[in-house]
Protein backbone atom coordinates (compact mmCIF):
# COMPACT_ATOMS: atom_id res chain seq x y z
CA UNK A 1 0.00 0.00 0.00
CA UNK A 2 2.79 2.41 0.86
CA UNK A 3 4.44 1.73 -2.49
CA UNK A 4 1.15 2.36 -4.39
CA UNK A 5 0.59 5.65 -2.52
CA UNK A 6 4.13 6.82 -3.26
CA UNK A 7 3.80 6.04 -6.97
CA UNK A 8 0.47 7.91 -7.08
CA UNK A 9 2.02 11.02 -5.52
CA UNK A 10 4.96 10.86 -7.94
CA UNK A 11 2.54 10.64 -10.91
CA UNK A 12 0.50 13.65 -9.67
CA UNK A 13 3.62 15.78 -9.25
CA UNK A 14 4.76 14.85 -12.77
CA UNK A 15 1.38 15.84 -14.25
CA UNK A 16 1.48 19.17 -12.44
CA UNK A 17 5.00 19.86 -13.72
CA UNK A 18 4.29 18.90 -17.33
CA UNK A 19 0.80 20.36 -17.45
CA UNK A 20 -2.38 18.66 -18.52
CA UNK A 21 -2.27 18.27 -22.38
CA UNK A 22 -5.87 17.25 -22.76
CA UNK A 23 -7.32 20.25 -20.84
CA UNK A 24 -10.14 21.83 -22.94
CA UNK A 25 -9.60 25.43 -24.11
CA UNK A 26 -12.59 27.81 -23.83
CA UNK A 27 -14.09 28.77 -27.20
CA UNK A 28 -14.64 32.37 -26.06
CA UNK A 29 -11.02 32.91 -25.28
CA UNK A 30 -8.98 34.43 -28.13
CA UNK A 31 -5.30 33.86 -28.61
CA UNK A 32 -3.34 37.13 -28.76
CA UNK A 33 -0.42 37.05 -31.14
CA UNK A 34 2.63 39.12 -30.48
CA UNK A 35 2.15 41.10 -33.73
CA UNK A 36 -1.30 42.46 -32.71
CA UNK A 37 -1.76 45.85 -30.96
CA UNK A 38 -2.96 46.00 -27.40
CA UNK A 39 -6.48 47.11 -26.51
CA UNK A 40 -5.22 50.43 -25.15
CA UNK A 41 -3.37 51.18 -28.38
CA UNK A 42 -6.49 50.39 -30.43
CA UNK A 43 -8.60 52.80 -28.34
CA UNK A 44 -6.03 55.56 -28.81
CA UNK A 45 -6.03 55.05 -32.59
CA UNK A 46 -9.85 55.19 -32.72
CA UNK A 47 -9.84 58.44 -30.70
CA UNK A 48 -7.25 60.04 -32.99
CA UNK A 49 -9.24 59.09 -36.09
CA UNK A 50 -12.39 60.71 -34.63
CA UNK A 51 -10.50 63.91 -33.85
CA UNK A 52 -9.15 64.04 -37.40
CA UNK A 53 -12.64 63.46 -38.79
CA UNK A 54 -14.13 66.30 -36.74
CA UNK A 55 -11.29 68.60 -37.71
CA UNK A 56 -11.82 67.82 -41.37
CA UNK A 57 -15.53 68.59 -41.16
CA UNK A 58 -14.84 71.90 -39.42
CA UNK A 59 -12.33 72.82 -42.10
CA UNK A 60 -14.87 72.07 -44.82
CA UNK A 61 -17.49 74.17 -43.06
CA UNK A 62 -15.09 77.10 -42.72
CA UNK A 63 -14.35 77.02 -46.43
CA UNK A 64 -18.01 77.34 -47.38
CA UNK A 65 -18.75 80.85 -48.71
CA UNK A 66 -20.92 83.04 -46.50
CA UNK A 67 -24.34 84.02 -47.85
CA UNK A 68 -23.90 87.12 -50.00
CA UNK A 69 -26.36 89.66 -51.30
CA UNK A 70 -26.01 91.28 -54.69
CA UNK A 71 -26.48 95.03 -54.40
CA UNK A 72 -25.20 98.21 -56.01
CA UNK A 73 -23.09 101.24 -55.20
CA UNK A 74 -25.12 104.23 -56.34
CA UNK A 75 -25.88 107.93 -56.10
CA UNK A 76 -29.47 108.92 -55.29
CA UNK A 77 -30.44 111.95 -57.34
CA UNK A 78 -33.59 113.71 -56.14
CA UNK A 79 -35.92 115.33 -58.64
CA UNK A 80 -35.56 118.58 -56.66
CA UNK A 81 -32.02 118.87 -58.09
CA UNK A 82 -30.01 117.47 -55.16
CA UNK A 83 -27.97 114.34 -54.51
CA UNK A 84 -28.66 112.68 -51.19
CA UNK A 85 -25.52 112.71 -49.04
CA UNK A 86 -24.50 111.45 -45.61
CA UNK A 87 -21.66 113.21 -43.78
CA UNK A 88 -19.20 111.33 -41.51
CA UNK A 89 -20.90 112.80 -38.41
CA UNK A 90 -24.21 111.30 -39.51
CA UNK A 91 -25.85 114.46 -40.86
CA UNK A 92 -28.05 113.78 -43.89
CA UNK A 93 -28.93 116.40 -46.50
CA UNK A 94 -28.80 117.16 -50.20
CA UNK A 95 -26.02 118.59 -52.34
CA UNK A 96 -25.78 119.79 -55.91
CA UNK A 97 -22.17 118.65 -56.12
CA UNK A 98 -22.27 115.46 -58.12
CA UNK A 99 -18.64 114.69 -57.22
CA UNK A 100 -19.16 114.84 -53.45
CA UNK A 101 -17.57 111.82 -51.77
CA UNK A 102 -20.53 111.62 -49.37
CA UNK A 103 -23.07 110.93 -52.14
CA UNK A 104 -22.14 107.27 -52.54
CA UNK A 105 -24.50 104.72 -50.98
CA UNK A 106 -24.65 100.95 -50.82
CA UNK A 107 -28.11 99.69 -51.71
CA UNK A 108 -28.29 96.27 -50.03
CA UNK A 109 -31.33 94.04 -50.71
CA UNK A 110 -32.73 92.76 -47.41
CA UNK A 111 -36.13 91.54 -48.64
CA UNK A 112 -38.51 91.53 -51.58
CA UNK A 113 -38.16 95.06 -53.01
CA UNK A 114 -36.77 96.11 -49.62
CA UNK A 115 -33.32 97.71 -49.31
CA UNK A 116 -30.92 99.03 -46.71
CA UNK A 117 -29.29 102.37 -47.64
CA UNK A 118 -25.74 102.43 -46.29
CA UNK A 119 -23.32 105.35 -46.59
CA UNK A 120 -20.01 104.22 -48.07
CA UNK A 121 -17.94 106.94 -46.35
CA UNK A 122 -19.76 107.24 -43.02
CA UNK A 123 -20.43 103.51 -42.57
CA UNK A 124 -23.91 104.39 -41.20
CA UNK A 125 -27.39 103.29 -42.24
CA UNK A 126 -30.17 105.60 -43.34
CA UNK A 127 -33.25 105.22 -41.11
CA UNK A 128 -36.64 106.74 -40.31
CA UNK A 129 -38.04 106.81 -36.77
CA UNK A 130 -41.65 106.70 -35.59
CA UNK A 131 -41.95 110.50 -35.81
CA UNK A 132 -40.97 110.46 -39.48
CA UNK A 133 -37.50 111.95 -38.96
CA UNK A 134 -34.68 110.76 -41.19
CA UNK A 135 -31.54 109.88 -39.25
CA UNK A 136 -28.38 107.81 -39.58
CA UNK A 137 -27.82 104.72 -37.46
CA UNK A 138 -24.65 102.85 -36.61
CA UNK A 139 -26.70 99.65 -36.30
CA UNK A 140 -29.04 98.01 -38.79
CA UNK A 141 -32.54 97.99 -37.29
CA UNK A 142 -36.07 97.57 -38.73
CA UNK A 143 -36.15 101.39 -39.02
CA UNK A 144 -33.38 101.07 -41.64
CA UNK A 145 -35.56 99.07 -44.03
CA UNK A 146 -37.03 100.96 -47.00
CA UNK A 147 -39.39 99.65 -49.63
CA UNK A 148 -38.55 100.52 -53.23
CA UNK A 149 -41.42 101.62 -55.43
CA UNK A 150 -41.00 102.65 -59.07
CA UNK A 151 -43.26 105.62 -59.87
CA UNK A 152 -44.97 106.33 -63.19
CA UNK A 153 -42.14 108.59 -64.38
CA UNK A 154 -39.55 105.86 -63.65
CA UNK A 155 -38.29 107.62 -60.56
CA UNK A 156 -37.94 105.49 -57.43
CA UNK A 157 -39.56 106.24 -54.08
CA UNK A 158 -38.30 104.86 -50.76
CA UNK A 159 -40.88 104.37 -48.03
CA UNK A 160 -40.42 103.21 -44.46
CA UNK A 161 -41.24 99.53 -44.08
CA UNK A 162 -42.08 100.03 -40.40
CA UNK A 163 -44.13 103.23 -40.21
CA UNK A 164 -47.03 104.76 -42.09
CA UNK A 165 -50.02 107.05 -41.52
CA UNK A 166 -52.27 105.45 -38.90
CA UNK A 167 -55.66 106.58 -40.21
CA UNK A 168 -55.17 106.35 -43.96
CA UNK A 169 -52.32 103.84 -44.10
CA UNK A 170 -50.39 106.18 -46.43
CA UNK A 171 -46.69 105.40 -46.65
CA UNK A 172 -43.98 107.66 -45.24
CA UNK A 173 -41.34 108.49 -47.85
CA UNK A 174 -37.75 109.65 -47.93
CA UNK A 175 -37.67 113.17 -49.38
CA UNK A 176 -35.57 116.31 -49.95
CA UNK A 177 -37.14 119.79 -50.08
CA UNK A 178 -36.21 122.73 -52.32
CA UNK A 179 -33.55 123.89 -49.86
CA UNK A 180 -31.77 120.54 -49.93
CA UNK A 181 -32.88 119.40 -46.46
CA UNK A 182 -34.45 116.03 -45.64
CA UNK A 183 -38.15 116.09 -44.88
CA UNK A 184 -40.32 114.25 -42.38
CA UNK A 185 -41.70 111.10 -43.93
CA UNK A 186 -45.33 112.05 -43.34
CA UNK A 187 -44.82 115.37 -45.17
CA UNK A 188 -43.59 113.81 -48.42
CA UNK A 189 -46.35 113.35 -50.99
CA UNK A 190 -46.26 110.51 -53.48
CA UNK A 191 -46.91 112.79 -56.44
CA UNK A 192 -44.39 115.50 -55.47
CA UNK A 193 -40.81 115.77 -56.71
CA UNK A 194 -39.38 115.77 -53.17
CA UNK A 195 -39.77 111.99 -52.87
CA UNK A 196 -38.69 111.05 -56.41
CA UNK A 197 -35.16 109.65 -56.69
CA UNK A 198 -33.15 108.42 -59.64
CA UNK A 199 -30.47 105.86 -58.63
CA UNK A 200 -27.32 106.36 -60.70
CA UNK A 201 -25.44 103.07 -60.82
CA UNK A 202 -21.73 103.19 -60.04
CA UNK A 203 -21.00 99.47 -59.75
CA UNK A 204 -22.49 96.13 -58.74
CA UNK A 205 -21.17 94.74 -55.45
CA UNK A 206 -21.65 91.76 -53.12
CA UNK A 207 -22.59 92.29 -49.48
CA UNK A 208 -22.95 90.25 -46.32
CA UNK A 209 -26.41 90.23 -44.80
CA UNK A 210 -26.57 92.96 -42.11
CA UNK A 211 -27.11 91.83 -38.53
CA UNK A 212 -30.49 93.04 -37.31
CA UNK A 213 -30.61 94.94 -33.98
CA UNK A 214 -33.52 95.95 -31.81
CA UNK A 215 -35.07 99.36 -32.49
CA UNK A 216 -35.54 100.18 -28.80
CA UNK A 217 -31.82 99.98 -28.10
CA UNK A 218 -30.55 102.18 -30.90
CA UNK A 219 -33.36 104.43 -32.10
CA UNK A 220 -32.68 108.15 -31.45
CA UNK A 221 -34.77 110.08 -28.91
CA UNK A 222 -38.14 111.39 -30.12
CA UNK A 223 -38.49 115.16 -30.57
CA UNK A 224 -41.41 117.31 -29.56
CA UNK A 225 -43.46 119.27 -32.08
CA UNK A 226 -41.50 121.95 -33.94
CA UNK A 227 -42.28 124.97 -36.07
CA UNK A 228 -42.45 124.54 -39.82
CA UNK A 229 -39.56 126.98 -40.46
CA UNK A 230 -37.13 125.39 -38.00
CA UNK A 231 -34.29 123.02 -38.73
CA UNK A 232 -33.93 120.32 -36.09
CA UNK A 233 -30.92 118.05 -35.73
CA UNK A 234 -31.57 114.78 -33.94
CA UNK A 235 -28.40 113.24 -32.56
CA UNK A 236 -27.44 110.38 -30.32
CA UNK A 237 -23.92 109.05 -30.45
CA UNK A 238 -23.33 108.53 -34.15
CA UNK A 239 -26.95 109.08 -35.23
CA UNK A 240 -28.31 112.27 -36.70
CA UNK A 241 -31.36 113.53 -38.58
CA UNK A 242 -32.33 116.85 -40.07
CA UNK A 243 -35.97 117.85 -40.26
CA UNK A 244 -37.48 119.66 -43.20
CA UNK A 245 -37.60 123.44 -43.65
CA UNK A 246 -40.32 125.09 -45.61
Amino acid sequence: RMAALASSLIRQKREIREGVPNRPVSAKRKVCHKGNKSLCQKQILVLISKVRLCGGRRGRLDKRPEPQLKGIVTKLYCRQGYYLQMHPDGTIDGTQDENSAFCLFNLIPVGLRVVAIHGTKSGLYLAMNSDGYIYSSEHFTPECKFKECVFENYYVMYSSLLYRQKESGRSWYLGINKEGQTMKGNRVKKTKAAGHFLPKLIEVAMYKEPSLHDVAEHSPPRKAAKTSDSSVLVTRGKTAAKAETT
